[in-house]
């Protein structure tokens, strides 16, 4: 069980630095640092895109309009930081013990 929650924790942690890729990929696309028609770009951005999107769009439904500014990955992150925070103090210790 423990490698079990060894294995959530490290998902966890993967999602989070794509959230912090798809955010940085987006920031560079809007700026205009990266070409969004060169190939690898758009595809390391629609592979971004898909696996965060399933996870931010009922968070963006949830919040109100900030204008431009889109701070669901910010709220994700908190929400997996807790899970995460959850399983390593709460329930890890019970399953061990």
């Amino acid at each position: 069980m423990h490698a079990f929650l060894n294995l959530i924790l490290l998902v966890i942690r993967i999602y989070i630095w794509l959230l912090i890729a798809q955010a940085i990929i987006s920031w560079l696309l809007a700026f205009g640092v990266v070409n969004r028609y060169n190939r690898a770009v758009s595809t390391i951005g629609d592979f971004l895109y898909r696996i965060t999107e399933p996870a931010l769009r009922p968070i963006r439904s949830f919040l109100p309009n900030f204008g431009g500014i889109d701070i669901s990955p910010i709220v994700l992150m908190l929400i997996l930081y807790f899970i995460s925070d959850l399983i390593v103090e709460d329930v890890a210790p019970r399953l061990l013990y």
